[in-house]
């Protein structure tokens, strides 16, 4: 049974609807000329926000719209900052008319951030007017200054609704996200959003209710797609300037924020009211840095868990005020293992070798990851990386030289003892598992691997790495991409003028002939009924291989003892 709510919706629709049917396209845009020309058609406003709708046709919206557009933009600096009038204003007629004109505004803003978001709004040249008309009263609702709770409702509409954001994400960020005070409140309002939802999933994580968990998570990735398409707070110097939306942004000294005239506006930006540019990237840091670990600390999808991690070391960690405040977030994800330590390897390494954090069991954790799946793992490129400054890729150079130097007396006495390998794989700490008293001998092996690839790959590590100033470090992401099934593909699509043959006098048995592994057999168990049965098959393969290729140029050379 439908609540009381809905059917009262449903009844308001249904007036709105047949208001619509009285007016056609001429005299809809009558009433807007008789609204902006006259306080004497002050009623027209209440047909008019009837067409602003996500279930308007197209034209009827844009005919609406522009003049109400128009209408409140000439009476926004004189109305009430709300709607509820006090019991001392109530004999004021004055004061009832521009309280009843707000009420009506907030009537047509929420209609705008309805159309922006709803999926009945297919139109992208409707959605981008009406993104344009929020945006500019946005820049002066607030008393000519940037009015932030519009704002921040129509970026809460966009993260809650139900339909994608792509093209509103790409408006904003072609067109408004260039501006300073823009991203300013952008970054306070996905803030607050993040914390929101943090509370909601403590709230709700007993309940077990898997809807609001599917909800929460939509969430999760808007709030995503919105910080991601935000331009980094870099490049702001005391020299560059800082383009704002409004023309008097937030960034004003306290003191200073009274309305001004269009020339003191003017003075202003050559005077000493607005902050440095030093001081406004510091103020966006701030904000930018909050957004972040508000939003890290949200239960992330998996997904989503791993596009953070795999550019936090480049998009984020760089632009926060102090990188610290995200130790939490990173210690957790390295101790997950498998392939999520990996991804935030990059970024611990980060907070270790240049701010300055303590992190005692690293080494022993990623040694831990070095097995066999990980050579495999879709980013292990980015595991055999750890890309620093040079300065400290050379302090562990020459550290390691002092180790090998220290440790040389040792080796000479362990390569007497033949036969022997020291290295001990069980063991956890690789300071404990005698790796230094071991050698590769699995590269010589590899060294006459049948492979020509993998053969070829083991000679470039044959130089002498030891002298630093002859040789030079390889790029290990060059060699990490490879697998069998690359080398596969590289192969077939090779075009080769000349093909090698192999000739044998006798069909073989097998791969490898017994002469390359000597004191070790290679049986097949085969009956003789079966091997007559193969020969025959074979022999009529033959025959019909040879029927097939009668008049060709050439013939394969088959021969059989």
């Amino acid at each position: 049974m439908a609540s009381s709510s809905s059917i009262i919706a449903l009844k308001t629709r249904s007036k709105k609807n047949k208001k619509r049917e009285k007016y056609s396209l001429s005299e809809l845009k009558t009433l807007g000329h008789q609204l902006l020309s006259s306080k004497e058609h002050i009623n027209n406003l209440c047909p008019l926000l009837t067409f602003v709708s996500p279930t308007s046709p197209t034209q009827y919206a844009l005919e609406a719209l522009v003049p109400l557009h128009s209408f409140f933009m000439a009476l926004l600096p004189r109305l009430p900052a709300s709607s509820t009038a006090n019991s001392a204003a109530l004999h004021d007629p004055d004061f009832i008319y521009r309280t009843w004109i707000r009420s009506k505004f907030d009537d047509f803003v929420n209609s705008l951030i309805a159309i922006s978001v709803s999926p009945q709004s297919q139109e992208e040249a409707l959605r981008e007017v009406v993104l344009d008309t929020i945006m500019e009263l946005v820049k002066v609702g607030n008393g000519g200054r940037f009015h932030s709770a519009i704002y921040h409702r129509f970026l809460h509409s966009i993260v809650h609704s139900s339909t994608g954001i792509d093209v509103l994400l790409d408006f904003l960020e072609s067109k408004f996200f260039k501006y300073i005070d823009v991203r300013y409140f952008t970054y306070i309002t996905l803030e607050k959003l993040a914390r929101t939802l943090e509370i909601k999933d403590i709230s709700e994580n007993g309940d077990g209710n898997s809807h609001s968990r599917e909800s929460i998570e939509i969430c999760i990735r808007k709030i995503l797609h919105l910080l991601s398409r935000i331009p980094a707070p870099k490049g702001i110097n005391e020299n560059a300037g800082c383009e704002t939306w409004n023309g008097l942004g937030v960034f004003i000294k306290d003191g200073n924020r009274e309305e001004h005239s269009e020339q003191e506006k003017a003075e202003d930006k050559s005077s000493n009211n607005t902050l440095s540019a030093a001081n406004v990237a510091k103020k966006i840091k701030v904000k930018f840095t909050k957004a972040w670990i508000s939003f890290l600390r949200l239960p992330l999808p998996l997904d989503v868990y791993k596009e953070v991690l795999l550019t936090l070391h480049l998009s984020v960690i760089p632009h926060l005020s102090n990188p610290i405040l995200l130790c939490d977030f990173l210690t957790s994800s390295y101790d997950i293992g498998g392939v999520t330590s990996v991804m935030a390897l990059s970024s611990l390494y980060i907070l270790m070798t240049q701010h300055g954090l303590d992190y005692p069991n690293f080494y022993e954790k990623l040694y831990a990851l070095l097995v066999p799946s990980i050579f495999m793992a879709r980013h292990r490129a980015k595991f055999f990386e750890e890309d620093g400054d040079p300065t400290a890729r050379a302090d562990a150079r020459d550290a390691k030289d002092s180790e090998r130097e220290k440790s040389s007396t040792s080796l000479e006495v362990s390569a007497k003892e033949q036969g022997i390998d020291h290295f001990n794989i069980t063991e956890v700490n690789p300071i404990k598992a005698n790796a230094m008293k071991s050698s590769l001998w699995e590269i010589d092996t590899l060294h006459h691997h049948y492979c020509p690839f993998v053969s070829r790959f083991v000679i470039s590590l044959e130089d002498d790495l030891t002298v630093r100033s002859k040789t030079t470090e390889f790029a290990v992401k060059d060699f990490t991409s490879g697998s069998y099934a690359t080398i596969f593909r590289e192969e077939i699509s090779r075009r080769v003028k000349q093909v090698p043959l192999a000739f044998y006098k006798a069909t073989p048995t097998s791969l490898f002939s017994e002469l390359d592994f000597v004191g070790w057999t290679f049986k097949y168990e085969q009956n003789e009924e079966s091997i007559i049965t193969n020969t025959d098959d074979y022999s009529k393969n033959i025959k019909v291989s040879e029927e097939h290729e009668h008049g060709c140029a050439k013939k394969p050379r088959i021969e059989c003892s």
